[in-house]
């Protein structure tokens, strides 16, 4: 098992005074270089999303963080939304120069993050290519140990996908943060309360995984969530096998897959979870292209359901 002080729980984390919600519920935008994340925020911001994670693949491509944090800054004035998270995926432990700037990028957001008025900066753990996944701690180590100190520095927290990126535990060119066996053996390399999840039950229905009674074991270092779900087609796998010709699982919307997420957010509430669970969007099959955010305002007010509902204060 992990160190004790790497499994506490995540009481650093607090919601804006805002929004008396201790759970958001939000989406991803993509922040690249050639998109417009200010514009694309307003336009959706109406459907009544409450928080937005910016994304960035493998570099920021030169992006101005600081005039960006205005840009995003004034279109959420007066809405109680915010940005619940900064993001960088890339593979930051390999050795080439797109690595080097996926490192970059993290320092750059996490300098950054409150300027955004957030402390979660995410993305992949990164891999050694290739190899075994225990062999990649001692890059993951010398990596993540000073990008961890330097966050702590700035009251930043550091949390990682657990997307296979199509890598299993032998071998693969992304992350190794897809499971409990390694994020035990990370959290040893370098055991700092700064360090957490950014966790999605999508990612464990494609291994076969039962994510929630993972949740429930790992909640408390589970910073923020991706709301991401999975179907699994048993009878596929029951007549082709996992290595048959038939897809078996799917990636889904929150609300067309597989996973209960009343009971998933009854596992937050009850492991003191405060923080944001944001979309990820474009990768359902169905609600997809014209669909795309008939299915994410769809999703937004399944979660928001799933959470309860509306926030009812109690009377005095």
């Amino acid at each position: 098992m992990a160190k004790k002080a790497s499994i506490s729980k995540n009481k650093k984390a607090s919601a804006p005074s805002a929004c008396p919600e201790k759970i958001r519920i939000g989406t991803l935008v993509n922040a690249g270089p050639d998109k417009k994340p200010g514009e694309y925020i307003r336009q959706i911001l109406p459907y009544g999303f409450e928080s937005f994670s910016l994304t960035f693949w493998q570099t920021l491509g030169g992006r101005d963080l600081r005039k960006l944090a205005d840009e995003v800054r004034q279109v959420l004035a007066g809405s109680g939304a915010v940005i619940s998270s900064l993001s960088v995926f890339g593979n930051p432990l390999a050795g080439d120069d797109l690595a080097r700037q996926t490192r970059a990028g993290w320092q750059k957001l996490i300098d950054a993050a409150a300027l955004f008025g957030c402390d979660l900066v995410t993305g992949f753990a990164g891999r050694v290519v290739d190899k075994p996944i225990d062999e990649s701690m001692p890059r993951f180590q010398k990596v993540f140990g000073p990008l961890a100190r330097r966050a702590a520095d700035k009251g930043v927290r550091l949390a990682f996908e657990n997307c296979q990126m199509g890598g299993d535990w032998r071998r693969g060119g992304w992350n190794i943060a897809h499971g409990p066996a390694a994020w035990e053996m990370m959290f040893n390399a370098v055991p700092t309360g700064n360090l957490g999840l950014q966790w999605e039950p999508a990612h464990q229905m494609v291994g076969l995984v039962d994510p929630l009674p993972q949740l429930a074991k790992w909640v408390g270092k589970v910073f923020c969530l991706h709301g991401k779900d999975g179907t699994v087609r048993w009878d596929i796998i029951r007549e082709f096998g996992i290595y048959g010709p038939r897809q078996f699982v799917w990636h889904r919307t929150p609300g067309f897959g597989d996973t209960n997420w009343a009971d998933l957010i009854t596992i937050l509430r009850t492991g003191g979870f405060v923080g944001s669970i944001d979309i990820e969007g474009w990768h359902d099959p169905v609600y997809r292209g014209d669909l795309e955010m008939t299915g994410q305002v769809r999703a937004l007010n399944y979660l928001k359901d799933c959470r309860g509902g509306t926030f009812t204060p109690n009377p005095t």
